[in-house]
């Protein structure tokens, strides 16, 4: 899986204290919610914006907490 971090989520990431990992998680296992351009998924703690790019690429927008 690869993971293309916009500027928005890298500072959303470092200010709620989320890695990557926690992203790829809630990707793979979290409940997916359809957005206007793309999908929100929200797993444990963390809910996760982002649009798959490709076959196995996500580009996050943001992250937040619950």
């Amino acid at each position: 899986m690869k993971i293309i971090l916009t500027r928005h989520a890298v500072e959303r990431m470092i200010a709620k204290a989320v890695n990557k990992e926690l992203i790829k998680e809630a990707i793979k296992k979290g409940s997916k919610i359809k957005q206007t351009d793309g999908l929100l998924a929200v797993y444990g703690y963390i809910e996760v914006a982002y649009k798959k790019t490709g076959q196995d690429t996500y580009k996050i927008k943001t992250v937040k907490l619950r």
